[in-house]
C-alpha cells in the first residue's frame, strides 16, 4: 500500500490531472447511459399508459336530458360498476347486477343472422323452463362485442357467466351477460373475472347511475328511465338502462336496454307485455340503418313488491303496468335517438292514411333512413321534395294526387302539387329547430305508424372512421 500511494505521488501534476480527465469522461458516459436508460423506460411506460387510456370521449349531445334521472330503488335489484379493461385501462366497462331469487326474466334481441355469442347464449337460457326460485345476475361489458369470434366467443360467454355464478351462488343458467363494442376480436374474459369478485362486493341498490356509464360506447350521456304506478296493497316500480348511439335499426332491440321492476309477474305473462310493445317504441327508432349483432333487452320482475300479483292482462293493474312499461321503453328508445351519433335533431316522422299499418311503417323508415333527407335535415333545408322520394321507393301503396306532406304544421305538398299556401321562408325557419315532425298521409286507408329518427351529420362520419382507433 506504502509503495502503491509512493508511486503515486511520483506522478506529476500534469500526469494526476489527466488521470482524473479520464475518470471523469467514463462517469460522464455512465451517467448518460444510465439517463438513457431511465429515460426510455419512462418514455415507454408513458406510451403504453397514452395507449391504454381511452381517448378523449365525444362532445355530450345537444339533444341530451338536462341530467340522469333520478331513479326508484327497485327490491331484489343490486348493481356494481368497474373497470376491467377490456380494452382501455381506466375505463369502466363492465356491469354486474344480482337479482333475488324469486325473479321472472324476459327478452328480446336483435334477429341480425350474425348474433353474438352472448345473445345467443342469453336466447338459448330464456327457452329453458325457468325456475324462478333461484337468484339470478347480468353482467355487461363494453369495448368488446364479442360477435364473429367462433368458438372462442361461447367460450369467453361460458368463462365470464360461470365466473359469475361460481361468485354469486347462483346457476349458471341464470346468469345473462352482453358485450357492445367492436366486433371480430377475441373478449379477454379473464380481464372480466379478474374483477368480479370487486363487483360482487360492491353491489349496491342505488347503483343503476354507474352501471347505466359501465356500458356506453360511443354514447355521450348514460340513459335512464323509470315509472311507479300503485298496484293493488302497494306501489310497483319500474327502472331501466339502455346503451346506444349508433349502429341503431329496428330489429330489436336496436340497443342494449335492462329493466327492472318489482312486480310480481309470472315469466310467460311478462314475456308477453314485452314482445307486444317492441313495434311502438324499440322498433319504431333508427338512426342509421344498422342493425348491431349484439343488441338484446332483458326485463326482469323481481316480484318483491307488496302489491298483488299481475295474472290477467285485462285487470286495472295488468293495464296500468303495460302503460308504465311502454313509457319507460319509449323514454329510453326516444334518448337512444337522441344520443344519435353526430346528431343535432330530432327527428318524428308521423306517417297516417296508409293501405295498411305495415305500410305505414315501410313509408315511416324509409324517410328516417334515406340519408338524402336526414342530410338536408342536417343543414336545415326544406327539401320536402326528398320526402316525396322517400315515400316513393318505401314499396308501399302510394298515390300522387292523395299524397299531403307536412314540416310541424305547415301544409307543403297537396293533391300531386306544391301547396298554395307554400312559403319558403316559414318552412327554412321551422328547419333551424332542433326537434322535428314530418308528416305524411297517403290518403289511401286507416294505416299509421310513428318512428324517431336523427339528423345525418359531418359528426356521424368522424365517429366512425376511426372507431377502432
Amino acid at each position: 500500500m506504502a509503495k502503491t500511494d509512493d508511486k503515486k505521488s511520483g506522478l506529476s501534476d500534469a500526469e494526476k490531472l489527466k488521470t482524473l480527465k479520464k475518470k471523469l469522461k467514463k462517469l460522464k458516459s455512465a451517467l448518460k447511459e444510465a439517463a438513457a436508460g431511465i429515460e426510455a423506460r419512462a418514455g415507454a411506460a408513458a406510451g403504453a399508459a397514452i395507449g391504454a387510456v381511452a381517448k378523449p370521449g365525444n362532445p355530450v349531445s345537444p339533444l341530451a336530458p338536462a341530467r340522469f334521472p333520478d331513479l326508484p330503488v327497485v327490491e331484489g335489484v343490486e348493481f356494481a360498476a368497474g373497470a376491467a379493461g377490456v380494452k382501455y385501462k381506466g375505463r369502466t366497462d363492465v356491469m354486474l347486477v344480482r337479482l333475488a331469487p324469486g325473479t321472472a326474466i324476459a327478452g328480446a334481441f336483435t334477429k341480425s343472422s350474425t348474433r353474438a355469442a352472448c345473445v345467443l347464449d342469453c336466447q338459448a337460457k330464456l327457452a329453458l323452463k325457468q325456475d324462478t326460485a333461484k337468484g339470478a345476475a347480468i353482467i355487461v361489458n363494453s369495448g368488446n362485442a364479442n360477435a364473429f369470434t367462433g368458438r372462442l366467443g361461447q367460450e369467453a360467454v361460458d368463462t365470464v357467466t360461470g365466473g359469475v355464478a361460481k361468485t354469486l351462488g347462483v346457476p349458471r343458467e341464470r346468469v345473462f351477460s352482453s358485450s357492445t363494442g367492436v366486433i371480430g376480436e377475441p373478449l379477454p374474459a379473464e380481464r372480466i373475472t379478474a374483477v368480479i369478485g370487486d363487483l360482487a362486493a360492491s353491489l349496491d341498490v342505488s347503483g343503476a347511475a354507474d352501471a347505466a356509464r359501465a356500458i356506453m360506447t360511443t354514447d355521450t350521456f348514460p340513459k335512464g328511465a323509470s315509472a311507479t304506478i300503485q298496484g293493488e296493497g302497494g306501489p310497483i316500480n319500474i327502472v331501466g338502462i339502455a346503451k346506444g348511439s349508433g349502429m341503431i335499426a329496428p330489429d330489436m332491440a336496436t340497443m342494449l336496454v335492462y329493466i327492472f321492476t318489482d312486480a310480481q309477474i309470472a315469466p310467460a305473462m311478462l314475456q308477453r307485455m314485452l314482445s307486444s310493445r317492441l313495434d311502438q317504441t324499440f322498433n319504431a327508432i333508427t338512426v342509421d340503418s344498422d342493425t348491431s349483432t349484439s343488441d338484446a333487452l332483458i326485463l326482469a320482475a323481481t316480484g318483491k313488491s307488496r302489491a298483488a300479483p299481475i295474472t290477467d292482462l285485462r285487470s286495472a293493474p295488468a293495464r296500468a303496468f303495460g302503460k308504465a312499461l311502454s313509457q319507460v321503453m319509449l323514454d329510453l328508445a326516444q334518448q337512444v335517438v337522441r344520443d344519435g351519433e353526430g346528431a343535432t335533431k330530432f327527428v318524428e316522422v308521423q306517417v297516417t292514411g296508409a293501405a295498411s299499418d305495415a305500410d305505414a311503417h315501410r313509408v315511416a323508415m324509409a324517410i328516417a333512413n334515406s340519408p338524402l333527407v336526414k342530410t338536408a335535415i342536417a343543414g336545415e333545408d326544406a327539401n320536402w321534395g326528398r320526402v316525396v322520394m322517400a315515400v316513393g321507393k318505401s314499396g308501399a301503396k302510394a298515390d300522387r294526387d292523395r299524397l299531403c306532406i307536412r314540416f310541424g304544421d305547415m301544409v307543403l305538398a297537396e293533391k300531386g302539387w306544391r301547396a298554395p299556401s307554400y312559403d319558403e321562408a316559414a318552412a327554412s325557419a321551422y328547419m333551424k329547430r332542433d326537434h322535428l315532425i314530418i308528416g305524411v298521409d297517403l290518403g289511401l286507408g286507416k294505416g299509421q305508424r310513428t318512428v324517431w329518427t336523427c339528423d345525418l351529420t359531418h359528426r356521424y362520419i368522424d365517429i366512425n372512421a376511426d372507431y377502432r382507433s
